[in-house]
């Protein structure tokens, strides 16, 4: 038998060889199962007598079912040893968890490429661990063969203003929860990318914390209910993804005995193994507002060896709670109360890196191979070794690890470093990755040079492993690689300084001080002379036994935005003052698209955000109507000015409502602001809204100018540049654009040619409407379904197109030429689809000028060909 042993180890070590000498180490392939190979190896029945004994006692076999036995590898050190042979023979001196590399032997099929079904298949057949990728499919497959609708994941930044980052999948479809939009499909399932930031400081130092992560969600929307979605997660957990039944934990809401009785009546599961918790754990919310409910989370226990007696589900080295089921019956209001909804959702949520970890029985989220590839590229630049690395330094690169993944679906998604919002947010990731990475020794570009950048280096493999994620992100890369170099060099221009500014403080107070405290203006002075977010000077204080004062930095942040800037508050429409009067009102029809004009009822009023049913002449008021031509500010473009007539049976005016702003709530409600110029106005009356034709024709130019100027920066200085807000309104446009330097005279120049020859090719505008998907293909450049940020390197453009560009050229022209140019646009062709316009306003230009085009001199027939040209077409833009 040692004879055996001895021939099995040598094998083995002769296989590692051969898989570290395949290829580069650092890649990682889809996980063999340890004891696919070991039980090969060791046909003998109990593989425990081979096992460490110092390791053995951590180590639990679980069942045998048909001669094949199963065991735990999570030890309590977190390592796993080969099986060896007694005490007296030699040792194995490294650890299995780094079995991917030996895994090439058996399959080549990197995880980071697309999953198809035939893959997936493979996996099952070959008992292979299956990868993040096909974990995610499976899901998706899961649910789509009980009737759900696969829906891509939604942007990282929400249209939801109260929430400053996508946290969760329900997100996308909060509208529908709350019923303010229709449901396009009862049954909807997503991998959604997330972003979560409140335990930053964990991430790297706990075994499941991270900032980006994607959750896996199957959701009903008035659909089915609890029993539904119990059942369909016990499946999946039990049988899809195979997960022993004796493992999982259950947690419900402690009021919730429906769900308690389902779970041990209908899925069998102990009562001694479902545990009641209270509203901080087991009531979910979307945030301070919004769809809430009880929910009920499935557990994976690593160590079952340790009985049912004092169980606490937080201990995360034993448990993990992989899946969330959210019973979404209510709506929580600003004032904290709870209202039902008018129908039962179904919310859930599965941890995909969680998931990854269970199955592919590594010791944290860190290690699957939906991260490790990263982190080992970190080692590489680092020139350490993960395997054989202290916990300190492990925790270092899984920090780098984790942040890599968040800045660049962040950047992608179109959020720019700044110090505001969610620009803060990247810039934040992105310095305490630089500053862990500087700690490591990790060197960046040119030859080894400290200066050099090392975070586009590793970003590069998270776009590797992009493609089943987000396919978006690899057309985005040299946007993602410049932004991450510039803010990076940016951040080591002054850390060093920073650094021994910091270590100065540091030991200032911890020689003075009783209670060594830094104070708020020291850590103002570090976060705006060098950079340094305060998060990092917090955590690296408290790494040396050192407070911080935050209450007076807040201070002196906010003597700072005073000084700076106006305020960025976010701006609460009445919508939320008067939300007992919308809740009862049905979505405005609207009708502007088709007509500028239309008949209504009134259905609401509002005054000082109050519900009132009149009003009279003088008053300011919000007016909600069953049907509206006005559109309401949305996407950059202002709303509609105008008029609402009430009208009596004689047809004389009751009422006159000069409207000058449309808002739209989070549903589709608009709100009409305006005041009441004649007359009384009662809920109920029916009106004429008539929309300010002149001015809609003005911002439909300069919408349309938005387009063909994001088009042309495209062309001259690439496509890697992004919209970043833009605004339409009827007397000019603004567009900004992220960019990482001001546009040279030349590009500008190149910029206009461009657009005054589209605008002068006078080409037909078509509407066609098409999946997102095939409007991609298409070359459609808009950045669908996600909100405008604020950041650095953002460039401003302003510029006027049509009428409001003849104001402009008539300020630059003599008197007869601007009247001339005023009388010629009457000719002004609202719908450009005529080629040949310019001549008879020419010739009309010429009549009013009083001179003869045919005989008249070159400069005269200059700005007549000016005025032709400038007249004939609405889409002039003047930059």
């Amino acid at each position: 038998m040692d004879n055996l042993v001895r021939v099995t180890v040598v094998l083995f070590v002769c296989l590692q060889v051969i898989a570290l000498a395949a290829g580069d180490v650092g890649s990682v392939t889809s996980y063999s199962p340890p004891y696919t190979l070991l039980e090969s190896l060791f046909p003998f029945g109990d593989l425990g007598s081979y096992f460490d004994p110092i390791q053995q006692e951590h180590t639990q076999f679980l069942s045998e079912d048909d001669g094949k036995l199963e065991a735990s590898l999570f030890s309590a050190t977190q390592t796993w040893r080969l099986p060896r042979a007694p005490t007296s023979h030699f040792k194995i001196p490294f650890s299995l968890y780094h079995w991917p590399r030996v895994s090439r032997l058996f399959t080549a099929r990197a995880s980071a490429q697309p999953v198809t079904e035939e893959a997936l298949l493979e996996d099952k057949k070959s008992n292979l661990y299956p990868s993040g990728d096909s974990i995610r499919t499976r899901f998706l497959d899961f649910y789509a063969a009980r009737g759900h609708k696969v829906l891509p994941s939604a942007s990282l930044v929400p249209e939801d203003p109260t929430v400053l980052l996508t946290i969760a999948g329900m997100l996308q479809f909060k509208p529908i929860f709350l019923g303010k939009v229709p449901r396009d499909v009862p049954r909807a399932a997503t991998s959604q990318r997330c972003i979560r930031t409140n335990d930053v400081e964990n991430v790297g130092r706990t075994s499941r914390h991270q900032t980006f992560f994607e959750m896996l969600g199957n959701f009903s929307f008035g659909d089915y209910f609890k029993k539904e979605a119990i059942k369909w997660a016990w499946e999946l957990s039990t049988k899809e993804f195979g997960l022993p039944a004796e493992r999982l934990w259950i947690s419900v809401y402690e009021d919730d005995d429906e769900t308690f009785a389902i779970w041990h009546d209908e899925m069998g599961v102990p009562a001694n193994r479902i545990v009641r918790l209270g509203e901080e754990d087991n009531f979910w919310t979307s945030g301070a507002t919004g769809p809430c409910g009880p929910c009920s989370e499935i557990y994976y226990d690593f160590h079952p060896e340790r009985g049912h007696s004092d169980i606490d589900l937080g201990d995360d080295a034993r448990f993990i709670e992989f899946y969330n089921l959210v019973f979404m019956q209510y709506n929580k209001k600003d004032d904290g109360s709870l209202e039902p909804l008018k129908q039962k959702n179904i919310d859930t949520g599965l941890g995909l890196e969680r998931m990854a970890r269970i199955l592919q029985q590594v010791p944290n989220n860190y290690e699957t191979d939906l991260i490790f590839p990263i982190i080992e590229k970190a080692s590489n630049l680092a020139k350490v070794s993960y395997k054989f690395a202290d916990e300190s330094t492990k925790s270092k690169l899984k920090i780098i690890g984790d942040h890599m993944r968040a800045m660049v679906y962040l950047i992608s998604d179109g959020v720019f470093p700044s110090n505001i919002g969610r620009g803060y947010v990247v810039r934040r990731l992105i310095r305490r990755a630089v500053r862990t990475g500087r700690l490591l020794g990790i060197k960046g570009d040119g030859m080894g040079n400290l200066e050099g950048a090392f975070l586009p280096i590793l970003a590069e493999e998270v776009i590797n492993l992009s493609t089943s994620i987000d396919p978006d992100v690899k057309t985005k890369t040299p946007r993602i690689l410049e932004e991450l170099k510039r803010e990076e060099l940016r951040f080591v221009s002054t850390l060093e300084r920073g650094e021994k500014l910091l270590e100065q403080i540091l030991t200032d107070a911890l020689s003075k001080d009783a209670v060594p405290c830094i104070s708020g203006k020291d850590a103002f002075v570090l976060y705006d002379t060098f950079g340094f977010p305060v998060e990092i000077t917090k955590e690296v204080a408290e790494e040396r036994g050192v407070g911080i004062d935050m209450e007076s930095f807040d201070v002196e942040m906010e003597n700072q935005r005073r000084q700076s800037q106006a305020a960025h508050n976010t701006v609460r429409l009445s919508v939320e003052n008067g939300a007992e009067l919308s809740e009862n009102i049905p979505d405005t029809e609207f009708l502007g698209y088709d007509t500028l004009s239309s008949k209504a009822v009134v259905k609401g009023l509002l005054v000082n955000g109050k519900a009132v049913g009149r009003v009279s002449e003088g008053n300011e008021v919000e007016v909600l109507l069953d049907r509206t031509p006005f559109y309401a500010e949305s996407g950059g473009q202002i709303g509609d000015y105008g008029l609402l007539y009430a009208i009596d049976s004689g047809k004389r005016k009751e009422a006159v409502v000069e409207i000058k702003d449309v808002q739209k709530s989070l549903g589709n409600i608009f709100f009409h602001k305006g005041t009441v110029r004649e007359g009384v106005l009662d809920v109920g009356k029916e009106v004429e809204a008539e929309v300010d034709a002149k001015l809609r024709q003005r911002a439909k130019v300069h919408h349309t100018a938005t387009h063909l100027l994001q088009a042309a920066l495209k062309k001259v200085i690439g496509q890697e540049t992004s919209q970043a807000g833009s605004l339409v309104a009827f007397d000019r446009l603004r567009f900004d654009f992220n960019f990482n330097r001001p546009l040279r005279e030349d590009e500008v120049v190149e910029i206009e040619r461009l657009i005054n020859q589209w605008i002068g090719d006078a080409t037909l505008l078509e509407t066609k409407v098409m999946p997102i998907t095939d409007a991609k293909k298409a070359g459609a450049i808009a950045m669908f379904g996600e909100k405008y940020g604020v950041a650095s390197g953002v460039r401003r453009i302003e510029a006027v197109a049509g009428e409001a560009f003849i104001e402009v050229l008539v300020e630059s022209m003599d008197d007869i030429d601007a009247d001339a140019l005023k009388s010629a646009a009457e000719y002004l062709v609202p719908n450009n689809y005529e080629t040949d316009l310019i001549f008879p306003i020419i010739e009309k230009a010429s009549n009013l000028a009083k001179v003869s085009y045919k005989f008249a001199d070159e400069s005269t027939k200059s700005k007549l060909k000016i005025i032709g040209d400038h007249m004939r077409c609405d889409g002039l833009s003047y930059i």
